[in-house]
């Protein structure tokens, strides 16, 4: 990428006493680092890094309701999902046993879509609360593992299948692997499934460009961890090609905002988790 934006947790460039709530908050938060010029101009001068919640093993999955300002996410070993209330701060349980949910998104409706990395399955959470399995197969053999997901404007759903819990006990139950990873979309009216990207080592997160004539897929491999972008055309991605290597370091969950810019969850030791634009 051209550039990088920083958003860093307890990472030594400024002390750990703001997360202990021992200090003041100050702004613009320290923690915000814009590695080059062009993006300060996103940095929102009044916003502040804060720890909401605590007591979990490994959280994945944030999905963000603007209209009731909560946080819904999950803990996968924990095989919870879970919200967050943004007016009250407290953390409420919606579902547990969930299926060990992964990524999280919601459709045109405000219904939630889950990865399921347990069940192995698609699922979605309908507004009166129950639950309808979109996707558990493909071609008559069982999907490996959804991990990430996103909605198009149409009403398709794109999501990566990489098999993060078959590999071992902790993120699911440790099973053989059937079939290739692979990013699937699937149709809004048939539920039929197509491979969209069917030549990744390890599909994780993706999004689309806000006009969505782009694809971003995240790999991540043992090495090296890159992110690729794809062309849309006739509704389904071509010429792809890299976007960026994060290696050592990698990136997970990723969102385009209305700018076209890619935010990131990012790893990559000491100093460099958090989130990359």
């Amino acid at each position: 990428m051209g550039g990088t934006m920083m958003s860093q947790g307890n990472s030594g460039m400024a002390g750990a006493s703001r997360w202990e709530q021992a200090g003041p908050i100050r702004y613009p938060d320290p923690d915000v680092i814009a590695l080059d010029p062009r993006f300060e101009k996103i940095i929102l001068g009044h916003a502040a890094i804060e720890r909401v919640a605590t007591g979990f093993r490994f959280t994945e999955g944030p999905s963000y309701y603007g209209d009731t300002r909560q946080l819904l996410f999950a803990d996968i070993p924990n095989d919870a999902l879970l919200r967050w209330d943004e007016i009250t701060g407290q953390t409420v349980t919606l579902r547990s046993p969930c299926g060990n949910i992964d990524g999280n998104t919601r459709d045109r409706q405000g219904r939630l879509i889950s990865c399921e990395l347990g069940s192995r399955t698609l699922t979605r959470t309908e507004l009166d609360g129950t639950l309808t399995v979109l996707a558990s197969h493909f071609e008559g053999t069982r999907l490996t593992g959804p991990n990430d997901v996103v909605v198009k404007s149409d009403g398709s759903i794109w999501f990566s299948d990489n098999g993060a819990g078959i590999r071992g006990n902790y993120l699911g139950d440790k099973a053989p692997q059937e079939m290739p990873y692979r990013v699937y979309r699937l149709d809004p009216e048939t539920r039929a499934l197509t491979i969209a990207v069917g030549d990744m080592a390890r599909p994780n997160g993706l999004c689309f460009s806000p006009d969505e004539s782009r694809l971003y897929v995240v790999d991540t491999p043992a090495a090296p961890k890159t992110t690729w972008v794809y062309d849309m055309v006739d509704g389904m991605p071509t010429n792809g090609r890299l976007f960026f290597d994060a290696s050592p370091g990698w990136a997970d969950g990723i969102r385009c905002d209305t700018e076209g810019n890619v935010w990131c969850g990012f790893t990559g030791g000491p100093g460099q988790d958090g989130v990359a634009v």
